[in-house]
């Protein structure tokens, strides 16, 4: 049987500190875990609260370099180890960040992460990165996970044109940025590449080189890039002949060198005898390649590829991509900034952000007949 004095003290353990939040004893009511703030405090000679900020990353600028340093030296010297999960608990943060992409392969999120990584870690935040593998199912249980764990915020770059509903109730629960996606209605900030103006100058420049049998690959239309695009392109086709073709588009059911690959073969394989392929993303241009060369026709001289993101290494593909650059570094940036202002200020106005792009003329586009 376990006796009055061990359950007091079993009771005792699970008690929440007052200083610190924590449970089962704290470095602030117990002389066996080491030094206390307290302590750093009196052998600073500053008050507790100044040594409390002055160990946080977070709230340490507010107070002179002088003040920090000492704080700061004084604790390594007697042992003081800042409690972070404790501060976290008293201030009702994680100082953690969620990020869902649709898939971790794909080169172009790399540098939007560094993007996000880089902005939050200026405000003392980080960052945890999940794959939903386009899986809708699998995004809804990794929000889920993430809701769990209370973080304090998420940036989406796998949301779903059907998700405008649940997208808003998230939104509701936590501050959230959508990322190179977009939901049409829907109240949540979103940084964005300008997908319309993109194609619109990809078509024009495969025009200008005589092209007149223009395909198109467009992304899954479950995703707002893949309609915005395959939109774009439509209109730029019915712009400029007095009909189109509809054996020159095809849809890609995701994002993906497979697909591309698939596609090609479908429009080469359709009788619509396209001289260029202008695909809704750089996987699929280069999937386009793979389909060219097995049928054994050439790319440029047969005919011309292009691409839409300019991800790393495409300057170095057999022949090099011509493509549409957008600035995938600020785009992670930009969302991160945006979640931050959202997190410091949940009534802040939902905003809308689109990122420029860039036409970058390589190798895979040429004159036709030329």
């Amino acid at each position: 049987m376990v006796s009055l004095n061990a359950r007091i003290v079993q009771s005792n353990a699970l008690a929440v500190c007052g200083a610190c939040a924590s449970y089962g004893g704290c470095q602030e009511d117990s002389v066996s875990r080491g030094p206390k703030l307290s302590d750093v405090a009196a052998a600073a000679k500053v008050h507790q609260s100044t040594a409390s900020r002055a160990l946080d990353p977070n709230l340490s600028r507010r107070l002179s370099p002088e003040v920090v340093e000492r704080v700061r030296r004084i604790a390594d010297e007697l042992g003081y180890s800042r409690n972070a999960i404790a501060a976290s608990l008293r201030m009702q943060r994680s100082r953690m960040v969620g990020v869902i992409v649709p898939d971790l392969t794909n080169t172009m999120f790399p540098p939007m992460f560094r993007g996000i990584e880089d902005r939050l870690s200026t405000e003392g935040y980080s960052a945890i990165l999940a794959n939903s593998d386009f899986r809708p199912a699998k995004e809804r249980s990794i929000i889920d996970t993430y809701l769990d764990r209370r973080l304090d915020g998420m940036i989406l770059a796998s949301a779903h044109l059907e998700d405008a509903e649940q997208l808003e109730a998230l939104a509701r629960k936590v501050p959230v940025v959508l990322m190179n996606r977009e939901i049409a209605d829907a109240s949540v900030t979103a940084v964005i590449g300008d997908d319309a103006g993109g194609i619109s100058e990809m078509f024009a420049h495969l025009a200008g080189l005589g092209h007149e049998r223009i395909a198109h690959i467009a992304g899954p239309q479950d995703t707002s890039t893949g309609v915005a695009r395959r939109d774009a392109f439509l209109a730029a086709a019915r712009k400029a002949a007095r009909g189109f073709d509809g054996r020159l588009l095809v849809a890609a059911e995701t994002y993906s060198e497979r697909e591309g690959y698939r596609c090609a073969r479908h429009l080469l394989e359709a009788g619509g005898g396209p001289t260029a392929i202008l695909a809704a993303n750089d996987w699929l241009a280069i999937g386009c390649l793979t389909a060219i060369e097995e049928a054994g026709l050439n790319c440029p001289q047969d005919i011309s590829v292009t691409g839409f993101n300019d991800m790393p290494f495409a300057d170095r593909m057999r022949p090099p991509l011509t493509t549409i650059r957008i600035p995938h570094y600020r785009m992670g940036f930009e969302a991160a900034d945006h979640l931050l202002a959202l997190i410091a200020a949940p009534e802040t106005t939902p905003t809308r952000v689109v990122m420029p792009p860039a036409l970058i003329v390589r190798g895979s586009t040429a004159q036709r007949g030329g």
